[in-house]
């Protein structure tokens, strides 16, 4: 029997999973249509709570001013670098001269950015509900809690790399970094949701072996996060070359990506392949509405839509809602699949 407190946490982490997701999908539109920089400082906007709406509001050395703003965070950034023995990495810092180029004010890219970072508040506050509510199992499920707080832990830092994707001008590898940030949130999240739901149930028994099945499961997540840190380098060489070419040319972005391109889009073929498998030992082991079958079908549904968001993206010169859509499926693929991987890790073969 399940308690009012332990339902109440079920529910709100399954909203905080719902909302990570949300924010994911924010961060797609605000890189597809270039508002990562609108606002130029952080945690506030243009040194405001509620940013302005014309350039007027803004005074007249705005741009200097945020641009040696950022100089000197970079400068305390380098030197946290350089602490962990990344010199090389310190100096290309100091060294980018994209990071000194001002930008222009734009209200439609300001309030953009500003409503994703809103959109971060609320996954923050109900991450807090989580601690809260899960100290419902301090005696039952003691995991639970520090994990609880561990998020908060992440997601705080995760924070602070958004101020640094802001001062270094995004960066290129910080926000590859702040990508797998938000993986390693939702799989905490996913992990405690799922370890609540299971602890009044007893562990699913089937009559098939599934050893063969949690490890190319696990294989599979494996690929797909590789595929993902792929996908935000193909992402970042066409900022790059976007950039080079004032944004013009759009249908020959990605033919200059080059090597990292042909990698995404061959692993891609790996991880179709890896994915139907998955599906099919799934639908052999499991029948009727089980969880795991249920999850796999929702795996191939969201896959399909990755893959036609992929192609648009590759073969239709890079439309922006297809680059939202693909970064917010990839992230539900990798959710899936671990969600799948936890339920198929808990199910046992019945033994005579």
């Amino acid at each position: 029997m399940v308690s009012r407190s332990e339902q109440r946490f079920i529910r709100i982490n399954l909203i905080t999973i719902i909302v990570t997701l949300l924010v994911i999908l924010a961060g797609g539109i605000v890189r597809s249509t270039g508002s990562g920089m609108g606002c130029p400082d952080w945690p506030k906007c243009f040194d405001r709570y509620i940013p302005p709406t014309d350039v007027s509001q803004l005074p007249a050395n705005y741009k200097e001013k945020y641009v040696a703003g950022r100089l000197k965070k970079n400068e305390k950034f380098a030197k946290y670098l350089e602490s962990m023995g990344k010199v090389a990495l310190a100096d290309s810092i100091r060294h980018d001269k994209s990071i000194t180029i001002p930008e222009e004010f734009n209200p439609t890219k300001t309030w953009t950015e500003y409503l994703n970072r809103l959109a971060g508040v609320a996954v923050g506050i109900f991450l807090i509900l989580t601690v809260v509510y899960s100290f419902t199992y301090r005696k039952t499920a003691k995991r639970i809690i520090v994990l609880s707080i561990l998020n908060i832990l992440v997601v705080g830092y995760q924070g602070w790399l958004g101020s640094i994707v802001v001062s270094t001008n995004l960066a290129q590898w910080v926000v590859t970094v702040h990508m797998l940030l938000a993986l390693v949130i939702l799989a905490i999240s996913i992990y405690t949701y799922n370890y609540a739901k299971q602890l009044s149930k007893a562990p699913s028994v089937i009559m098939y072996r599934i050893a063969w099945l949690k490890g190319f499961l696990f294989f599979t997540l494996v690929i797909t996060i590789v595929q993902i840190v792929l996908g935000t380098e193909v992402r970042e060489a066409v900022d790059v070359i976007a950039k080079s070419l004032a944004y013009g040319s759009k249908n020959t972005w990605i033919s200059k990506v080059g090597e990292v391109f042909s990698s995404h889009r061959d692993l891609a073929i790996l991880v179709v392949i890896a994915n139907g498998v998955v599906y099919k030992m799934v639908i052999d082991r499991f029948s009727g509405k089980a969880a795991p079958l249920l999850t796999a079908r929702f795996m191939l549904i969201t896959l399909f839509v990755q893959l036609l968001s992929g192609f648009a993206l590759a073969y239709i010169a890079f439309p922006p809602a297809a680059q939202a859509l693909h970064i917010l499926f990839s992230t539900l693929l990798f959710s899936l699949q671990f969600y799948l991987y936890l339920l198929v890790y808990r199910t046992s073969t019945y033994k005579q």
